[in-house]
């Protein structure tokens, strides 16, 4: 058993692949590590294709074992759950996509692609590593893939591009984006930026794409060592014959009805062109129903690319760089913090603002700890979006790539948690859908934040770009429809402020994209996205001075870090009686700041006062109203805050000599006291009798005499607990002598 190595260096860090050891059953398996991270990667093919499917039937699943770190799942199985994270489906994303349109045209085995992170070290990142074991296993596999690839994330670090970053440095990068590409070109782009301009994104992706070279030629070194041969696909045949019949009955009907303006009667229009000619094929092709449907599908294709290369016009009759209409309404649902509703063309989204506490924020268990997210953005497609009739269920991994991309479109221009005390929730309902629904959706959640008065700092508008590309005819579109989507070679999303881009994915459907294509795309996106903008801004100019009268109040009070035991208390029951009287949420950090969220302002001052007065020492002269937690022979103790006591000595109960205290107060008595001295061990001396009116003729005692007094009120104090002692205290004749003593 030999296992094969090879390795290169990446911003001083190797970068390893190995293979040979593990998993050799599989059609291809690869580990790839860097430090102390691995990842496994197997992909295997099955020998038959299935039949009667005209798409590529290939799954890819990325797993993290919590065990990878050292750690045991935290939930109630201590198992990893069946469904799998966010981060895993996203990563599965990233590894299908640059991979399904290489495979051999024809080719229809089930393939299955299998990621597994094996060890994790909290510095580098796996799902790169994910993806080129993946790329280098079907590369050295016998499976029709179309090789080699590559993959790197590219980030901005103080102004300098580092390849693979660690994951500290990319908390502190302005650009972070992963690219697959070939030698020759870029296949896949997927991240986002802190508002940076469309140069220094093509500077990144240029930086990256020259990374790509040592990694493809050290696959090309795995494969020469131990490649295996590659399977051998039969392109599918074409009877020209029947073609050329299809085409000839049905190319203008096809050409007039692509050119239907509206979606759903252009998709009515396409289909009752195809219905007419299945029912009308000659006898010698009465029996090939199923190969003339499949070619009127090209025929169709063909002819819509030819509509926009050859005659200069897109289908629905707009110029390459025309905007669909647009119209924007903010304000559309009452309960709501802020809502908002865009539509371009015919693709509608309903953005749809909520706002909570610090307790709403999602926590998350991941490979590298727990993790909090104070802002989040789900995204939502309904089949009535589209006409159908579907199971809804939970978010499919589509929905969870478009909201991931929407969120990294507007998280930069979210304020810090130092500036807005809210956890951020936006939802997009997607109502109608007709091409780049992710793209609406940072438009109308970007309206619904202005809507419900949160603070960004600047707009995001989005635009999704389309090619269409035949030789040297080239046509790049901005606003793709739905059909151009499926009929063209490119989808192109930027999103970004008035300054510069917040978030970029790119996936091509041939084989590489040419640099020149890629600066004219982006300098396209720029011009609709900032029209689109404009649009938006007409709606709403910038976000409202205040939040919805139905947001929850956060309001934030700085206490002692020494007091927060106090606001706590034993085991949480001084916190739990101040949320119950008040209706409101406490959050405590240990540097002593308590953030409370109320439903109305009331209750938040009422709590706002009980945390400000536990949280600060109590002054002489101020007065409460408190309550007689307990008596004694020589006063009373009387609560005046939660977890504060201060005594009343009985000469401090009445203007007129006490005999004893129960005279005047008993446990659980209110009783009003002001506070005549804190000593600087934090002991708290109460008076009631200075909240009382003095009687007529009353003289008070000159300094001297009251000082005295306490003195002979303190030898009785003594005198009382050994007296007390004496009786028996903690028990029979030992206390006596103790008292005697």
């Amino acid at each position: 058993m030999q296992e094969y190595s090879f390795e290169t260096e990446l911003n001083g860090k190797t970068l390893r692949l190995k293979t040979g050891k593990i998993a050799k059953q599989a059609s291809g398996a690869v580990i790839a590590e860097m430090g102390e991270t691995s990842v496994l990667v197997t992909v295997v093919g099955d020998k038959k294709a299935k039949e009667g499917i005209d798409f590529l039937p290939l799954s890819v699943e990325y797993q993290e074992k919590i065990y990878a770190a050292g750690r045991i799942p935290g939930n109630y199985f201590r198992r990893e759950q069946g469904r799998p994270s966010e981060k895993e489906i996203l990563t599965c994303r990233l590894i299908d996509r640059p991979i399904r349109p290489l495979f051999a045209d024809g080719y229809g085995c089930e393939t299955q692609v299998i990621a597994t992170v094996m060890s994790m070290d909290k510095e580098n990142e796996p799902d790169v590593l994910a993806m080129m074991a993946t790329f280098a296993a079907l590369h050295i596999s016998e499976l029709p893939f179309e090789g080699p690839i590559a993959a790197v994330r590219v980030a901005r670090v103080d102004g300098e591009f580092v390849i693979n970053p660690t994951i500290p440095e990319m908390e502190n990068c302005d650009i972070n984006i992963v690219l697959a590409g070939s030698k020759t070109g870029i296949t896949m782009v997927e991240g986002g930026a802190k508002v940076v301009s469309e140069a220094d994104m093509l500077e990144a992706l240029e930086v990256g794409h020259n990374a790509l070279i040592p990694l493809i030629e050290m696959q090309e070194e795995l494969r020469a060592a131990v490649g295996k041969e590659k399977r051998v696909v039969e392109a599918p045949t074409v009877d020209e014959e029947l073609y050329a019949y299809v085409e000839k009955e049905a190319g203008a009907k096809v050409k007039e009805a692509l050119q239907v303006k509206d979606k759903m009667e252009r998709k009515a229009a396409i289909s009752a062109v195809k219905d007419e000619l299945i029912a009308a094929l000659p006898e010698e092709y009465a029996e090939r129903g199923g190969e003339a449907s499949e070619m009127y599908s090209k025929l169709t294709k063909k002819v819509a690319r030819a509509i926009i290369l050859d005659d200069g016009h897109r289908i629905d009759g707009r110029s390459f760089d025309e905007i669909r209409p647009i119209t924007c309404e903010v304000g559309s649902l009452a309960r709501p913090h802020g809502s908002a509703l865009f539509t371009r063309g015919e693709t509608q989204v309903m953005g749809i603002l909520t706002l909570g506490s610090g307790m709403d924020e999602q926590r998350i268990e991941t490979l590298s700890g727990d993790v909090t997210k104070p802002f989040m953005l789900h995204y939502n497609f309904p089949p009535y979006s589209v006409g159908e009739c579907k199971r809804v269920g939970a978010p499919s991994r589509r929905e969870i790539g478009h909201g991931a991309l929407a969120t990294r479109a507007i998280e930069p221009i979210i304020p810090s948690n130092e500036d807005f005390e809210y956890t951020v929730r936006l939802i997009s309902e997607v109502t109608e859908s007709n091409g780049s629904s992710s793209m609406g959706t940072v438009c109308s959640c970007t309206l619904a934040l202005m809507d419900g008065g949160v603070p960004i700092s600047a707009p995001v508008s989005g635009i999704a770009m389309g090619l269409v590309k035949e030789g040297d005819k080239v046509a790049i579109l901005s606003d793709i429809l739905g059909d151009e989507d499926h009929m063209g070679d490119m989808d192109f999303k930027v999103a970004g402020t008035e300054e510069g881009v917040t978030a970029l994915q790119m996936d091509i459907k041939i084989n590489e994209l040419p640099k020149e294509i890629m600066v004219k795309a982006l300098e396209q996106a720029r011009a609709g996205r900032l029209h689109i903008l404009g649009k938006m801004l007409e709606a709403i100019d910038a976000p409202r001075e205040d939040i919805s009268v139905h947001a929850p109040k956060v309001h934030v009070v700085k206490i002692n870090p020494d007091k927060i035991r106090d606001i706590i208390g034993p085991g949480g029951k001084n916190i739990r009686q101040i949320q119950a009287d008040t209706n409101t949420r406490l959050e405590v950090s240990d540097d002593g700041t308590v953030k409370i969220t109320a439903v109305n302002g009331e209750d938040a001052a009422k709590a706002v006062q009980i945390v400000n007065d536990i949280g600060t020492d109590p002054e002489p002269g101020e007065e409460y109203e408190g309550t007689v937690a307990k008596v004694a022979d020589f006063g009373a103790f009387v609560t005046i805050r939660p977890g504060v006591d201060g005594l009343v000595h009985i000469s401090e109960l009445a203007h007129s000599r006490v005999a004893r205290v129960t005279d005047v107060v008993n446990e659980g008595d209110k009783l009003k006291v002001r506070v005549l001295e804190v000593s600087r061990d934090g002991k708290i001396r109460l008076s009631h009798k200075a909240t009382l009116p003095k009687p007529e003729g009353y003289e008070e005692r000159p300094p001297r005499e009251r000082e005295d007094r306490r003195r002979e009120d303190r030898r009785d104090d003594r005198g009382g607990r050994r007296d007390d002692r004496g009786r028996g205290g903690r028990g029979g004749r030992g206390g006596n002598d103790r008292g005697r003593r």
